[in-house]
This record gives structure tokens, C-alpha cells and sequence, in this order.
């Protein structure tokens, strides 16, 4: 149970999806993700489940909206161009309210982009990404035991809301290699509760109807509110984040991803120069960590946001912060990965040190 394993992160994503439950794939072929699908297409079978090359993301995701209406554990991943194809159906899924798991393994764009690691897709994966109004729970990881843990938290939320789920790891995460423990039993999924709203062909079972819709004049508004709040009920109970070095700190950065491990290691160069560095990195990037910025805001003059991007989170700090901190950013787009050095001289630069 507790084995230290070699892995690299998509690999110990798939797996940890495997030993979470899932037991149904479906997905097309982009870098720098493909090690999921391929490692998924002959785990699955072992363990009784279904693997399928889609002919399309459009495919892929309505069959996961098929297998998810039978009361099945299931999953998909992709690069943004493919998450941008899947996001109509992740809509429908939404309205269905239909629990679904999937990763979006970034790369560098926008367009087609590169293979690269980038940061590009956080407005795509915390603004919903589709039509309509709903919301996806998003979790950030920056390590590949994160990468293999998360899925099973993924599936355990996804199921007490019915909400899609996601993991938003960009494609260094990915690739690298790293030691990972699963801190969690392997899950039967004839193990887990019975939904009382899935399809099937149960002799006596009452009939049942699964759709996104509904045409009859006030019923779509009614049904939008409340799906609303159950959104507030995850904006209240569901914020996940942590907090390094934060008390009496001379300025604070908000990362996540790979781009929170660069910021980390800045935090020893400011102990040699006096500068005392915090950080704090949001886990679940919706909900997002609100409350604890807002609070942090009282404490310290300057909030230093880097991301592998133009500037997309930045705004969700903002907000956060409501101008009670200076907020500045720092990012590098489309493949460029900030250094420990460049993260430090930005915050000798805001300090005027």
C-alpha cells in the first residue's frame, strides 16, 4: 500500500483515476498528455474496464456523458485545443449534472501552440469554458504524487455533487518523474453507494429521464438557481490551498502548478538577503481561495502573482484582495518557465531593495 513508486506524473495521474474507481475511458491522441490515454488502454482491461480512441474530442466526451448516465466512474484528458472541443459537452454534462473526471494537461498557445509547458488555460478551466452557466471544481496540482492523488478527491466530489471535476496540470507536471506514495486503498467500484439516478434496464425500476434541459417556461431559470447554490455550497466548503511562510512576511506570492515550485525555492535566497517571503498556493483554483487572500491583504502591502502566462489568475487575486494590497505580476507565456532568480529580482524590484 504505502510503496514509494518511480512515475512519471500522466502515468501516476492514470493510475491514481484506476485506483480511484474509474473504470471507463474515452480520448483522442495530443501532446504532452498522451501517456495517459496510452497507459489507460491497457490498465483498464485489466481491471475490467473500458478503454476507447475516440475518432474525435467531440466523441470522446459524449461517451463519457453515456457512461457517466449508467452510474459508472469515468474519465477523459486532453491539451487545451482538445479541452476547447470537449467544452460543449462538459456543458451538457454540467446541466445533466452528471459526475465526470478529466485533466487538462497544458501546453503553450494560444492556437495550436507547442508542446511546451504553460500555464494558458486557467479563464478556460475556471470561468466553465462552455456555455451556460455552471462551474467545474478544479484542482492544481504541483508534484506527481498530487498528480496521482487527486483523482481519487476528484471522483469523491464529483459524486457528492454531481459536478464534472478536473485536474489543470501543466506539461512539465506531465512529464517529469518523481516518487509517489498513493495514500489511499485501491477502490472497488461494487463497493461504492448506488445512485438513484442512473439509467439502466432493472426489472420494476422506475422510469428515468437524464438531460440538460427543460423547455416548459420558468423551469430552465428555477433549475439554473438552483444549481447556483449548490455552487455556493462548494464555493464554502471545497476551497483547498496552502500557506508557506506567511506569518510577518515582507511580501507574499501567489503560484500554482509548477510555476508555485520555482516561486518556493525563491523564498531561502530572501532569508540570505533579509527579505522574508511567503507564499501561498491555491490547490483548488475553483473554488478559489478568497477568503484567505482577502485576509492575508490585511497584513502585507504587496501580493507578487506569477504565473506561466499573461495574466489570467492575477484577476482572480485581485478581486480577492479588493484592494486592500498592491497586486503585481510576473509571468512568462507560451512554453517560458520563470526561474528562482528572475522570481527574486521581481521581488527586490517591488521592494525596492
Amino acid at each position: 500500500m504505502n510503496e514509494k513508486i518511480l512515475m512519471k506524473g500522466n502515468e501516476a495521474l492514470a493510475e491514481g483515476a484506476v485506483r480511484a474507481g474509474c473504470r471507463f475511458f474515452s480520448g483522442y491522441p495530443i501532446t504532452p498528455q498522451n501517456e495517459i490515454p496510452e497507459y489507460m488502454s491497457w490498465r483498464l482491461p485489466e481491471v475490467g474496464g473500458t478503454f476507447i480512441q475516440a475518432e474525435s474530442e467531440v466523441s470522446a466526451i459524449n461517451m463519457l456523458f453515456g457512461a457517466s448516465a449508467c452510474g459508472i466512474r469515468v474519465m477523459t484528458s486532453s491539451s487545451g485545443p482538445g479541452i476547447s472541443l470537449k467544452q460543449e459537452g462538459i456543458s451538457y454534462i454540467s446541466g445533466a449534472e452528471l459526475p465526470i473526471f478529466y485533466a487538462d494537461i497544458m501546453r503553450g498557445g494560444p492556437g495550436l501552440g507547442n508542446i511546451a509547458p504553460a500555464q494558458g488555460d486557467y479563464f478556460q478551466a475556471t470561468r466553465g469554458g462552455g456555455h451556460g452557466d455552471y462551474r467545474v471544481i478544479v484542482f492544481a496540482p504541483n508534484s506527481v504524487s498530487e498528480m496521482g492523488n487527486f483523482p481519487k478527491i476528484c471522483y469523491e466530489l464529483a459524486d457528492k455533487y454531481r459536478v464534472p471535476t478536473m485536474v489543470l496540470a501543466d506539461g512539465l507536471l506531465g512529464q517529469m518523474m518523481e516518487p509517489i506514495v498513493y495514500n489511499f486503498e485501491p477502490v472497488d467500484p461494487k463497493d461504492l453507494p448506488e445512485k438513484d439516478y442512473t439509467l439502466g434496464c432493472a426489472e420494476g425500476r422506475e422510469r428515468r429521464v437524464i438531460r440538460s434541459y427543460d423547455l416548459r417556461p420558468g423551469y430552465l431559470e428555477k433549475n439554473t438557481l438552483r444549481l447556483g447554490e449548490k455552487f455556493k455550497k462548494i464555493e464554502e466548503n471545497e476551497v483547498r490551498y496552502e500557506k508557506i511562510n506567511l506569518e510577518g512576511a515582507d511580501i507574499v506570492i501567489v503560484a500554482f502548478g509548477t510555476a508555485s515550485r520555482v516561486c518556493k525555492s525563491a523564498i531561502p535566497l530572501g532569508k540570505e538577503d533579509g527579505i522574508k517571503i511567503g507564499l501561498l498556493r491555491p490547490i483548488t483554483l475553483w473554488p478559489f481561495p478568497m477568503k484567505v487572500l482577502n485576509q492575508i491583504a490585511d497584513k502585507v502591502e504587496n501580493i507578487l502573482v506569477v504565473e506561466m502566462n499573461i495574466g489570467q489568475m492575477v484577476e482572480d487575486v485581485k478581486l480577492a484582495v479588493e484592494g486592500k494590497a498592491k497586486v503585481h505580476f510576473y509571468g512568462r507565456p507560451s512554453g517560458g518557465i520563470p526561474t528562482t532568480e528572475e522570481i527574486f529580482e521581481q521581488v527586490k524590484k517591488i521592494l525596492k531593495r
